[in-house]
């Protein structure tokens, strides 16, 4: 393989779709400008690596209507987006934005959202919860269930339909999508009516993605995904913990799920074996692979044709999930 670019082994060729390949390209230019970018300061980390990705925010569609608040016991910070204000509640996404639980805010993803609400014609709430080290897992979780708690008890005051509450994110917010639907059902309370899970992080064990798809030539690095791991988790006993590694968890019951698979991506063994493991559950799957596609992909709406095409795929399907009470 090939470092500057992804070579398949067989035909010598560049695996990764041209657009998806120049997002790179101009991501690790971005990157490049901060060598030792990993032994720095968290703080000064997030920083760089929300610059570095500033200029993949830009643009997208307006809203018709923008609110943050800090809401629940836990006093989570959320920013609910409406792409129109509706004559009656409105159908909901929930999003949790990827980045290891440990870098990555709500604005480092806010044009993604901007994405999912107008071309869902749903509401999104962002949710930014507190990243790790410095709050270990559970916090994210709990701060995630707390907010879904706030919005079912003030959900007419904001115009949201909380029967119709949809669960989304990508990467660590996809473990974190389904975690939360696990410990709602753990408490004997109703679960959400869709998840949205784009190339998420559902274990720790290492397979051939991870050998496969490793390196620079692609978004996420197994040496990165293992520093993530060992931010969020207080000691190694949180990796037998279905919260932490869902595909440990018993799956029945689950809301309906859509998969968006990149198929170059280490952690792409993993999504496989999600979407297989909710279907053995007997949990409504839908899966989409997205051949060429690497980590992070969805960034690139701004250039790419397939993560344009990824997010109608989601849209439509949440739509359809959401359309009626």
């Amino acid at each position: 393989m090939d470092n500057a670019s992804g070579q398949d082994r067989a035909s010598g060729q560049d695996d990764v779709d041209p657009q998806i390949r120049r997002f790179l390209q101009r991501m690790n230019a971005g990157y490049a400008a901060f060598p030792g970018l990993s032994s720095l300061p968290l703080p000064e980390a997030r920083r760089i690596a929300a610059q570095v990705r500033e200029q993949w925010g830009r643009g997208g569609p307006a809203m018709a209507a923008t609110e943050e608040l800090r809401v629940g016991a836990l006093l989570t910070r959320i920013r609910i987006l409406k792409p129109a204000v509706p004559a009656a509640p409105s159908p909901t996404l929930v999003y949790l934005h990827g980045g290891g639980w440990t870098m990555f805010d709500i604005d480092t993803h806010d044009r993604l959202m901007r994405e999912y609400a107008a071309r869902a014609g749903v509401t999104v709430v962002a949710v930014d919860y507190s990243l790790s080290p410095e709050a270990k897992f559970p916090r994210a979780l709990d701060e995630t269930v707390d907010v879904l708690d706030w919005l079912r008890a003030h959900d007419a005051a904001h115009g949201i339909d909380a029967s119709r509450l949809a669960i989304g994110g990508d990467s660590a917010g996809a473990n974190l999508a389904i975690a939360s639907q696990l410990r709602l059902r753990a408490a004997g309370q109703p679960l959400l009516s869709a998840m949205v899970l784009n190339y998420g992080v559902y274990t720790d064990r290492h397979s051939a993605s991870w050998e496969r798809y490793d390196g620079p030539a692609y978004m996420l690095e197994a040496a990165e995904m293992h520093r993530f791991w060992g931010n969020y988790l207080r000691s190694d006993r949180d990796r037998a913990d279905p919260l932490a590694m869902p595909l440990l968890a018993d799956l029945r019951g689950l809301p309906p799920a859509f998969l968006a698979i990149a198929e170059c991506d280490i952690l792409a063994d993993g999504n496989h074996r999600m979407a297989a493991a909710l279907q053995d559950a007997g949990v409504a799957t839908e899966t989409r692979v997205y051949p060429g596609a690497t980590h992070s992909f969805l960034e690139a709406m701004s250039i790419s044709d397939l993560a344009s095409r990824a997010l109608d795929d989601a849209a439509h399907w949440l739509k359809t999930r959401l359309s009626a009470p």
